[in-house]
């Protein structure tokens, strides 16, 4: 059985039985692939004629099957099946300090082997930056091999504006603003074009809505619209400049030589296309999308419904136009600093939707920060939204675009709360399991 070092989530591997996993590391290429309808496991790299107008790359085939093991050493990774995004490049919108979602997805990323730039608002760029220099994050910037999540470049960035002619007078004349430039969405884009010539994988973390904690029958039409901007057009503003320079996809040409029952039958040559990697974008969204939330209002419950509405149609525009996969994921409630901002009566709305969803969620487990445990020892927390985002930010997630994927403990799953007096005659579970 053959071992592998590389970084991210592997199963074990053992020898062929009828198929194999071809490596393509070079994007914007085309190779060949013979494969035979009887199965017998054969493969060749083939140069047609008529194809000739495709760049043709060699590829070494590297044939697999993956295995259950019923035990595994914990002092080695296990080879096979990796979450690999080495020489993968991700720009992460929205990371601020090390207790979002938006951090978790850059942690995960960075564990598969993706280089980590990150844009930070323009009004908490020097405490974000201060913060990493002086060390403070340094126990939640621990990946699951002991290393420290580097991030290469750090930009500052307003997803309100899309370029500076946008941006009002006193905004530019703000203190908070001063220091700072090309912080609007084309120019940093265009920042990240010129340091680095492209990226692969771009996340959307971003959402704000000054009205927030108020009920949309008495949300203003500036605060509304304010929630739209900063929440869902700020991602099709990201995409729209980023997806020029975020690099193209690979394709495999398949062709399936089908042998004849008879020998009076000419062979029968089937061509097939298919798309194995390319520039995926992740945005966030939130379950008020699609059930009532009281509480969420402001026009942020409107303006995840559109960011998730954006994403299907975004999916096929930058689909066709770029190869470029579009998917959001519904993350459950987090108490993050900007959480803990949406104001509310006694207890925070944070907090009561954090326990309603620990008592109603078939899982009952909180999604929290978990600083105070190293990364990969952390049992229930924002590792689980950021793995989510690795893998459909990787080649396994090829054929996924235009979904929501929920990473909320089922909570979307429920139509009725069980903590409801409805219910107590029930035999529910109510305790939640402790961890061992």
């Amino acid at each position: 059985m053959a071992t592998s070092a590389t970084p991210g989530i592997l199963t074990a591997t053992t020898k062929p039985c009828a198929y194999s996993s071809f490596k393509v590391s070079k994007p914007g290429t085309a190779i060949f692939i013979s494969s035979w309808a009887r199965f017998n496991c054969s493969s060749q790299i083939s140069s047609a004629p008529i194809f000739q107008n495709f760049p043709i790359i060699s590829a070494k085939p590297q044939k697999f099957v993956t295995k259950a093991l019923s035990e595994a050493s914990n002092s080695s990774p296990l080879p096979g099946l990796p979450i690999d995004l080495r020489g993968k490049r991700a720009f992460i919108a929205g990371v601020a300090d090390d207790n979002g979602y938006g951090w978790a997805i850059a942690k995960s990323l960075a564990a598969a082997g993706a280089e980590i730039l990150v844009g930070t608002w323009v009004p908490a760029l020097n405490i974000f930056e201060s913060s990493l220099q002086r060390g403070k994050f340094d126990e939640s910037r621990t990946l699951p091999d002991g290393s420290l999540m580097e991030i290469t470049k750090v930009y500052p960035l307003d997803a309100v504006y899309d370029c500076p002619e946008d941006v009002p007078e006193d905004v530019k004349a703000n203190k908070r603003y001063a220091g700072s430039s090309n912080w609007t969405v084309k120019e940093v884009a265009e920042c990240v074009k010129q340091d680095f010539g492209s990226i692969d994988i771009l996340v959307h973390s971003l959402a704000n809505g000054p009205e927030v904690g108020k009920p949309i029958l008495e949300t203003s039409r500036n605060g509304y619209l304010a929630a739209i901007s900063a929440s869902s057009y700020s991602f099709v503003s990201l995409l729209k400049y980023f997806a020029p320079i975020m690099n193209p996809g690979t394709f495999l040409f398949l062709r399936h030589l089908l042998y004849p029952f008879s020998s009076s039958f000419k062979n029968i040559v089937k061509l097939s296309l298919v798309l194995i990697s390319g520039g995926a974008t992740i945005s966030l969204s939130f379950i008020a999308s699609e059930r009532i939330m009281p509480g969420y209002g402001g026009g942020m419950s409107t303006a995840k419904a559109a960011l998730e509405s954006d994403t299907r149609m975004l999916a096929f525009e930058a689909g066709r136009k770029h190869q470029i996969r579009v998917n959001s994921i519904s993350a459950g409630p987090l108490k993050s600093r900007a959480a803990k901002a949406i104001g509310s009566k006694g207890m925070s709305y944070i907090d009561r939707m954090i326990d309603y969803s620990r008592e109603n969620a078939p899982l009952q487990k909180e999604l929290s920060a978990g600083k105070s445990l190293p990364f990969s020892l952390t049992l229930t927390s924002l590792k689980e939204v950021g793995d989510t985002a690795a893998f459909l930010a990787s080649p396994l997630a090829s054929a996924i675009t235009g979904a929501v994927i929920y990473v909320d403990n089922g909570l979307n799953a429920m139509g009725m709360g069980v903590d409801s007096p409805v219910f107590a005659d029930f035999d529910i579970p109510r305790s939640i399991p402790k961890s061992t």
